[in-house]
């Protein structure tokens, strides 16, 4: 497997994960029609010519996927019971088509899971990075990790 097992983790450990992603215009057109969100932000650009930011953003449900998931082939593939949750998830900044995002990980906490000995859980912190370093997303997901097969 390409990801680490609970006991390969370590606190303060950070991924500075190689893919990095474009987010072209119709990725943002199908996140927002296929979760059926139809705020003009997304999808109206002559809306958008009358806004701070005069263009669509990207659907900030985008953002929070494509940071998670670029995370997971470095720290979680094939290692992962379940995702317990996110929080404190943050977009400072906003992304547009064209964009191209790389993504860091970050360990923040290890825990022995109290109901399931073969496993533990670990809070990952994910931060999104467009092009010029600025930091336009983050937050914290939790999840229960399988231990190395004895």
């Amino acid at each position: 497997m390409a990801g680490l097992y609970f006991e390969e983790f370590s606190v303060g450990q950070t991924f500075d994960h190689p893919i990095r992603r474009t987010i072209t215009e119709t990725d943002n057109v199908l996140i927002s029609t296929l979760t059926h969100n139809p705020a003009p932000l997304h999808l109206d650009a002559e809306y958008m010519k009358g806004t701070e930011f005069g263009k669509p953003i990207i659907n900030s449900c985008l953002t929070l996927a494509l940071m998670v998931g670029i995370s997971i082939n470095d720290t979680t593939l094939g290692t992962t019971v379940a995702n317990l949750g996110w929080d404190e998830v943050r977009f400072p900044k906003p992304l547009f088509p064209g964009d191209t995002i790389h993504i860091q990980t970050e360990v923040l906490e290890l825990r022995e899971s109290k109901s399931r000995p073969d496993n533990g859980i670990v809070t990952f912190a994910h931060r999104a990075f467009n092009q010029h370093d600025v930091l336009v997303g983050e937050c914290k997901r939790t999840a229960l990790m399988h231990k190395k097969p004895k």
